[in-house]
């Protein structure tokens, strides 16, 4: 909601610089880490991705937990939920069950708690652009335009637009995709427009 580059801020704070100091390799590897701890990635799989020793990994993991306890208590809460109930659960109430969180398996139950904290976030993720696809389907239709959705790809949508409809476009899909989900944060989109998919990156 203060409109910070997430990756940006977690690498001033593990590595204790002012955000305007920060490296774009320090940044890479704080958003290795931002995804990484929180998918299960441990510091051998970590050290690998960001090219470090695993030392270092160790490190950037523990001053990670370090400076966002929350993340940690949110992660056990997850995996506490899904043992008690054998499923993990979406924002929007999808379920995505998982019996090997109770398996007497170590390796097969290890897997089971990625999964539970994995796909609550990923699930909401996938949740939010599926709703935003249909939403925008439907104002398409009723609007009459031409405009075809051709690709999503994660959190990207990728539209062909006549010339025509290219103002009226620029201005529904961000304001769909926004209301997509209400969070307690704010869902920022960002736009590009070009001849081809490669303008648009």
């Amino acid at each position: 909601n203060s409109d910070h580059d997430i990756h940006t801020y977690t690498a001033s704070l593990v590595f204790d610089v002012p955000m305007e100091q920060v490296t774009k390799e320090q940044r890479y590897q704080s958003k290795a880490v931002n995804f990484g701890i929180i998918y299960g990635q441990g510091p051998f799989a970590l050290a690998k991705e960001i090219g470090v020793e695993v030392y270092q990994a160790k490190q950037f993991i523990s001053n990670y937990l370090a400076r966002y306890p929350q993340i940690q208590a949110y992660m056990q809460s997850a995996q506490n939920f899904a043992r008690q109930n054998g499923y993990s659960e979406t924002a929007f109430g999808r379920r995505r069950f998982i019996p090997e969180i109770n398996h007497s398996s170590a390796r097969m139950k290890s897997h089971g708690e990625r999964v539970a904290v994995n796909s609550a976030i990923q699930g909401t993720a996938a949740d939010i652009i599926k709703i935003a696809m249909i939403n925008l389907d439907k104002e398409i239709q009723k609007l009459g335009l031409e405009s075809k959705l051709l690709l999503q790809i994660h959190d990207e949508l990728i539209f062909e637009v006549p010339e025509a409809e290219l103002d009226e476009m620029k201005k529904l899909v961000p304001a769909m995709m926004s209301k997509a989900g209400k969070l307690s944060v704010k869902l920022k989109v960002d736009m590009a427009v070009g001849d081809d998919w490669s303008q648009c990156d």
